[in-house]
């Protein structure tokens, strides 16, 4: 009745093993919902899908499911070896397609979570250019400002801005950041540039929730600003729009205005101060072991697109010769060198 039998989801033998084929399996229920839609995309009775599901939990020695006349509900345990099988699922299938001389075309679904403001203005634009190189590939993006647990949410890659914290996942960078004052033509021609910042501290001045506190650095040294305005918003993408709009002076990181500044919609403010930081654009995978190939290549994307000046700086550089400090971003064989050397590192974190 079935076209598949039991032994052709079978990939290793022995007792004392777990059957690859009953996680394949186990991951197939996961993702239909159900032992019974499970078993028709398989090929494969419900009795005997239901037989292999039990067969793993014993060699596991855990339980996996609870069973409902509605539902199927993962245990703890079950969430957390299915996030780590998925990984090791694909990871498989792209050693099959390589081993095998497929075409360099990557398939699937590439998860990738990033910030709002910087996925709609530097993620979104160039990704016709990847998925036209890679046809067979699809991506789901998910843009929050939120802090998201990749390895929790199943995604295979974040792209994150800042100082990172310490964590186990492993961390690449991509390209610098650096902050820098400006505000709107028409802000300052109703209010007058600052030239000093005794001066500026009179202004309007503002600030997302949690980055009151500005840390500049200038001709007199480091000094450190409380920024006050009229305007509090957690809102990166407000704090845009407030600024465009003529509220007030922000410090704001240059891959948010850069365009803006390269078009005249803002202007610099005090040239000769910026906010001192070690932060940069960072790419954040759960691990270095069994990384899926299309993880890879979008890291090298990443790489191509926003080195070794990232898009944003050079539109500065072309106003302001001298408006960016700092060391440039990696090239893509540098990129890839030091990626090719994380996952021989027996490091946890390749900051």
């Amino acid at each position: 009745m079935h076209g598949r039998s039991e032994r052709d989801f079978r990939r290793t033998g022995g007792d004392r093993s777990t059957n690859l084929g009953d996680i394949e399996i186990f991951a197939r229920v996961v993702a239909a919902g159900s032992m019974t839609a499970a078993a028709g995309e398989l090929g494969l009775a419900v009795a005997a899908v239901s037989k292999r599901i039990q067969r793993l939990e014993a060699k596991l020695g855990a339980r996996l499911i609870e069973r409902t006349t509605r539902r199927l509900i993962l245990t703890e345990a079950g969430k957390g070896f299915h996030n780590r099988i998925v990984r090791v699922l694909e990871a498989f299938e792209e050693a099959v397609g390589f081993a095998s001389d497929s075409s360099m075309s990557l398939t699937g679904t590439l998860r990738i979570t990033a910030p709002t403001l910087f996925g709609r203005l530097h993620v979104v634009p160039h990704l016709p250019r990847f998925l036209e190189t890679h046809s067979s590939l699809e991506i789901e993006l998910d843009l929050c400002d939120h802090y998201v647990d990749i390895v929790e949410h199943g995604f295979h890659l974040a792209i994150r801005i800042g100082d990172l914290a310490d964590s186990p996942l492993i961390a690449r960078k991509l390209a610098p950041m650096h902050c820098i004052l400006c505000a709107a033509p028409d802000y300052l021609t109703r209010f007058g540039d600052p030239q000093d910042l005794d001066e500026l501290s009179r202004h309007h001045l503002l600030a997302t929730e949690g980055e009151e506190s500005w840390h500049l650095r200038g001709p007199d040294g480091e000094r450190h600003l409380k920024a006050r305005g009229r305007l509090r918003t957690n809102s990166s993408e407000a704090m845009r729009e407030a600024l465009l709009a003529g509220l007030g002076i922000a410090l704001r990181p240059t891959w948010e205005v850069g365009q803006d500044l390269a078009a005249g919609r803002l202007r610099r403010v005090l040239l000769g101060y910026s906010a001192p930081s070690r932060a940069g654009l960072f790419a954040i995978f759960p691990s270095k072991e069994l990384m899926p190939l299309k993880v890879r290549h979008f890291i090298d994307f990443l790489c191509e697109t926003h080195g070794p000046k990232p898009s944003w700086e050079r539109a500065i550089l072309k106003i302001e010769p001298h408006a960016v400090d700092g060391a440039p971003a990696p090239s893509l064989d540098a990129c890839r060198a030091d990626l090719a050397a994380l996952m021989e590192s027996p490091d946890t974190c390749g900051r």
